[in-house]
C-alpha cells in the first residue's frame, strides 16, 4: 500500500490551454505590470 501524499492525490491530469494562459498571466503579469510603470515614471522623469 502507497502512502498517502495530498499534493499527487489533487493532481487533476493536465491543464486546459486557458487555464495555461491564466496561470501564466497570474505568474508573469505583476512583474510585466511593474516593468511597464518604472519604464513610463523614467521616462516622464526625463523630460
Amino acid at each position: 500500500m502507497t502512502p498517502f501524499h495530498p499534493v499527487t492525490s489533487l493532481h487533476m491530469g493536465s491543464l486546459h490551454p486557458y487555464e495555461q494562459a491564466l496561470t501564466l498571466l497570474l505568474a508573469f503579469g505583476p512583474f510585466v505590470l511593474l516593468a511597464v510603470v518604472v519604464w513610463w515614471r523614467r521616462r516622464e522623469e526625463d523630460d
